[in-house]
């Protein structure tokens, strides 16, 4: 931990212990609010905060994985209130999702970081597109898919979302909440709902627990992105479910195109 202080003052970034852990609890609330509202998004603040106040790459994403999953735990706490998940499509989200997410840590060192972020900044945009384009997408509930062959194909795409959620680090569970709406005729409220609660906790815990075991994470931040997390996890789903359909889609649509955005800059 020490090499990481003197590496960040090093780089002109030297900041008062006081001051770090209450600027680590004003991302953690500000990015995971904005993403439990959305149904992703967090890494777009918090991830790059956490190398700007001087982790390396490897740290920094093994820190912001295990911190995201209080964002999950968090919004579980709002949505169970409102009994908007079935247990069995829940079972298959997760047993569809976390082999993916294993995987994906597993070869997270592995891959040439630059031309997947391009290539998830490219697809991430034009998820922000398509939905600004289709004006009723996911403002009704409507299932589909249901059958051998629809959940057969939804499984697939849910492994390669849960492998894209353990090797990148912005914007995975947004691609979960569009394909939950876009395959299986879900609406943003239950989509999103559906993506914090099984993404945010099983997901991102699969993630966080893999990459702790083989990386390292900076503990001393932890508590404080904690905190942040679980309060903005547990406030973005109450401004969700209050704020209904359209609203929901209007901040993903922006959250989208924004992360998007980052990912390419």
């Amino acid at each position: 931990m020490r090499g990481y202080l003197a590496a960040g003052a090093r780089a002109g970034r030297q900041v008062n212990p006081e001051l770090q852990q209450a600027v680590l609890l004003l991302v953690a609330l500000a990015a995971n609010g904005f993403a439990a509202f959305a149904g992703g998004g967090a890494g777009l603040i918090q991830f790059p905060a956490l190398i700007f106040l001087g982790l390396p790459f490897a740290v920094a994403l093994a820190t912001h994985k295990v911190a995201t999953v209080a964002l999950g735990l968090g919004a579980t706490a709002r949505h169970l209130r409102e009994h908007s998940l079935d247990r069995r499509f829940s079972l298959f989200i997760l047993g569809s999702g976390m082999p993916g997410v294993a995987l994906g840590a597993l070869t997270v060192l592995h891959l040439p970081a630059a031309a997947a972020e391009t290539l998830l900044g490219m697809l991430t945009v034009g998820l922000g597109i398509y939905s600004l384009l289709n004006q009723k997408l996911g403002q009704e509930y409507r299932p589909r898919n249901r059958g051998l062959q629809g959940y057969v194909v939804g499984g697939v795409g849910l492994f390669i979302i849960g492998f894209l959620n353990g090797s990148l680090t912005s914007g995975t569970g947004l691609f979960c909440t569009l394909w939950l709406i876009g395959w299986f005729g879900l609406d943003y409220r239950r989509a999103v709902a559906y993506t914090l609660v099984l993404v945010g906790v099983f997901w991102n815990g699969a993630g966080a627990f893999t990459l702790g075991v083989l990386g390292q994470v900076c503990w001393l931040w932890v508590p404080a992105l904690l905190a942040g997390s679980l309060l903005g996890g547990y406030l973005g789903a109450h401004w969700a479910i209050a704020g209904g359909n359209r609203w929901i889609k209007r901040v993903f649509e922006a959250v989208t195109i924004v992360v998007g955005v980052k990912l390419l800059v």
